[in-house]
């Protein structure tokens, strides 16, 4: 067990790693931290970029980041807290403003703004924005690597379903404007008069199929996608993660090593304080439950600090036990 370090050195082709778990665990911390290092210690231009609607990043790096774009806290390292409500109010501006040019349209008649309106509420709404801003950013290709904070929804995994599904409804749509273009085509043939100009809908759903498209082959490569499980030495923790495995082997996703943090060192068995004694005897008794389970998957152990992980001394801290000297246990 050699860290992150060990992995970076045998992927050198990885473009994209994501921290995944519940909430609570450290996956910030760890993106923070990862992000630090690759950024200010290996001279890597970094995106940390994180979905957290409490501004967690923020909190981490002492800064106001929410809905502020890409902002460079470091030398090379560029962190993103994205403002999805404002994402989705801005997308169905767009959308509305793109039915008005296409058809021509004054105003959008009252059952479809209504529509419209409606659909900007949706649950669903929230994780699209979401994802759609990290296949922005990927597609961009601005950046050595891109580290992804993932929200505690079934562990961001579900953001590779999300995928699937787009991709398969974009394909569909794209096949019907397809076939409703060729009889546009056969329309104007019969009446002696030219094919319409190129569908712009059409356009931009080849556009959004090409961007799913390679954002989901990127994540689905071993080789240029890291995933990252955060557990901690809790019951809760470790059922979790047996859950959040099988959800990997369902989505065909390779799991690329699993971080366990807040470890406490086993000499705190013998502390005079025996609520410190007891828990630390406790969490060792989950750890062998942890390498027995996950062993082959470990590749970092954390160990609890004496403070909160705030701040670029703290995160070189957290950095040098996440890629170089973890714990062992």
């Amino acid at each position: 067990m050699r860290g992150l370090g060990e992995y970076l050195d045998k992927f050198k082709e990885t473009k994209m790693i994501i921290f995944a778990g519940k909430g609570g665990l450290g996956k910030t911390t760890c993106s923070a931290a990862l992000a630090y290092y690759l950024a200010v210690k290996k001279g890597k231009k970094t995106l940390c970029f994180s979905t957290d609607p409490q501004a967690s990043l923020s909190d981490i790096f002492e800064r106001d980041l929410f809905g502020k774009g890409e902002v460079e806290v470091a030398p090379n390292l560029y962190v993103v807290e994205i403002d999805a409500d404002k994402r989705i109010r801005d997308y169905i501006e767009d959308v509305k403003r793109k039915i008005k040019e296409m058809y021509k349209m004054e105003e959008i008649p009252q059952e479809i703004e209504s529509y419209i309106e409606t659909s900007a509420v949706e649950p669903a709404m929230y994780e699209s924005a979401t994802y759609d801003a990290m296949v922005e950013y990927l597609v961009s290709g601005k950046y050595d690597y891109y580290i992804f904070d993932m929200p505690p929804f079934g562990h961001g995994v579900r953001m590779i379903a999300m995928a699937e599904v787009l991709s398969a409804w974009v394909e569909k749509i794209t096949e019907a404007r397809e076939k409703a273009r060729e009889y546009d085509e056969i329309a104007a043939r019969l009446r002696g008069g030219s094919p319409l100009s190129e569908d712009a809908i059409l356009k931009e759903l080849y556009d959004i199929r090409s961007r799913l498209s390679y954002f989901r082959d990127i994540m689905l490569d071993r080789n240029k996608t890291g995933f990252f499980m955060v557990m901690t030495p809790e019951n809760m923790s470790i059922l979790d993660t047996e859950k959040a495995l099988k959800m990997f082997n369902e989505l065909g996703l390779t799991l690329s090593g699993i971080v366990v943090n807040q470890v406490l060192p086993p000499e705190m068995i013998n502390n005079p304080s025996p609520l410190i004694a007891r828990r630390a005897e406790v969490q060792q008794k989950y750890l062998s439950v942890i390498k027995d389970k996950f062993g082959k998957y470990i590749v970092s152990v954390i160990p609890m600090f004496d403070r909160e992980p705030k701040g670029l001394k703290m995160l070189e801290k957290v950095a040098s036990y996440l890629v170089e000297n973890p714990l062992q246990i």
